[in-house]
């Protein structure tokens, strides 16, 4: 085998230099990847990175380069950033302008010009796509699309008409948290919440088992919870990928209890908002959601208490009124039955006085009468008519048993008493009496 003359190393990395830069230099290119390997200095303002591509059926690694992002480039992915919502990080799939540099020292590289927003959000609205249109298929009893709107079992759970009993998932670190808690804790009405606090990761797709596991220990906590809130601070778009998860989606849709979100995006719902009972936009607005929910209870129970305060008083005085009127009534027939009833017994006085008098002197007529017949029939005018009272052993007797001859007798008339002794005694039958 023949050994061409040999050349220093330099001079190879120039050559390809230089042909890279015939063929390249003024080229640039749109390519869809994925980053991996990212970096970012920012006293330098310069990205470091990697960008890939895998096989769809295998996950395996089909295609791997390195690539740098500083001035333009470092620009544009700070415009990304803001225009998404979303971190340039790790496992992002992404469309980005690229030209080609090759160092003799770093070797091959990518230069990164632009990065196209439009195609990240829409691969992640793609995405919540698809999954909304998962849920809606495979679960007809309990998710359903009526317009706009998605409802939902747990959009049709009455709320308790006094939010008491919270179990919250969230983050321990997390600052959401803390603005929930706050906000619950010093509400300016006294309300008095009794909160669990079932604590997980609230980001990242790989992390969202851990979050479903943490609502069926919500469920299995054989608690009665009036409410379940799920809360979490700001971030990026993809710290949200978590809420998107088709077993989230579908758990919160069927939750026994009403789920309250505020994960604290202000840009576009994710699907835990959508199956949930009710959406905030933040934690803090979570909690303001709750207190107001209890203080038009109480608004209602206080309107209330007027109401039935303002018709018992009208009721009472309304009876009063009709009391007063049945009193004068009563009053005004009382007097005049009174006077009635007074005229008929000065009428009924001065009859029985009349009927008094008269009786009186009939009787008095009566008593003068009886008393003649009294003073007639009374001995000493029965012994003025020549009649005598006969005693025999001092008693007065008209029985001719009584007598015997021999005994001594009184006779007494009317102005004479005689003593006498019986010398016969026989019949007498009144032939010989002589007037």
């Amino acid at each position: 085998m023949s050994i061409t003359q040999p050349i220093r190393l330099s001079q190879l990395t120039s050559s390809i230099s230089e042909t890279l830069n015939r063929k390249f230099s003024s080229l640039s290119f749109w390519v869809i990847a994925d980053v991996t390997s990212h970096t970012f200095r920012p006293d330098k303002n310069y990205h470091s990175l990697d960008l890939v591509e895998k096989d769809p059926a295998s996950n395996a690694l089909i295609a791997k380069i390195p690539a740098k992002a500083w001035g333009k480039g470092s620009t544009s992915i700070t415009n990304f950033e803001i225009l998404t919502g979303q971190r340039f990080t790790n496992n992002i799939n992404v469309l980005v302008n690229v030209s080609i540099d090759y160092h003799p020292v770093y070797g091959l590289q990518l230069n990164i010009n632009q990065i196209d927003s439009n195609f990240t959000l829409g691969m992640l609205e793609q995405q919540r796509q698809a999954t909304l249109a998962r849920l809606i298929k495979e679960n007809p009893e309990f998710i359903r699309k009526q317009g706009d709107n998605y409802l939902t079992k747990n959009k049709e759970l009455p709320l308790s008409r006094v939010i008491q009993k919270i179990a919250i998932i969230s983050s321990k670190t997390s600052a959401g948290w803390q603005d929930f808690r706050h906000t619950l804790d010093n509400n300016p009405f006294g309300y008095y919440f009794d909160v669990d606090d079932y604590f997980t990761v609230v980001q990242g797709e790989n992390n969202a088992q851990q979050f479903l596991t943490r609502l069926i220990d919500v469920f299995n906590s054989a608690r009665l919870y009036d409410a379940v809130v799920i809360i979490r601070g700001g971030g990026a778009q993809t710290d949200f990928l978590i809420f998107d998860d088709y077993m989230i989606g579908k758990a919160i849709a069927k939750f026994p209890f009403p789920v309250i979100t505020g994960i604290g995006h202000q840009k576009n719902e994710t699907i835990a908002d959508l199956m949930a009972h009710t959406q905030t936009k933040t934690p803090t607005k979570a909690a303001e959601f709750i207190i107001n929910h209890n203080r038009n209870f109480e608004d209602n129970v206080t309107r209330l208490r007027q109401q039935i305060i303002i018709r018992t008083q009208q009721t009472i005085a309304g009876k009063l009124k009709t009391l007063n009127q049945i009193n004068n009534v009563i009053v005004n027939q009382s007097h005049s039955l009174l006077s009635h009833r007074k005229e008929m017994l000065m009428t009924t006085k001065a009859s029985i006085k009349i009927l008094c008098n008269n009786y009186t002197k009939n009787q008095s007529g009566y008593l003068s009468h009886f008393a003649s017949m009294i003073r007639i029939a009374s001995p000493e005018e029965t012994l003025k008519r020549g009649f005598a009272i006969i005693k025999a052993n001092d008693r007065i007797t008209s029985n001719p048993d009584d007598i015997h001859p021999g005994e001594e007798i009184r006779i007494i008339l009317a102005s004479t008493e005689f003593n006498a002794s019986i010398t016969s005694k026989k019949d007498y039958h009144g032939t010989d009496f002589n007037l």
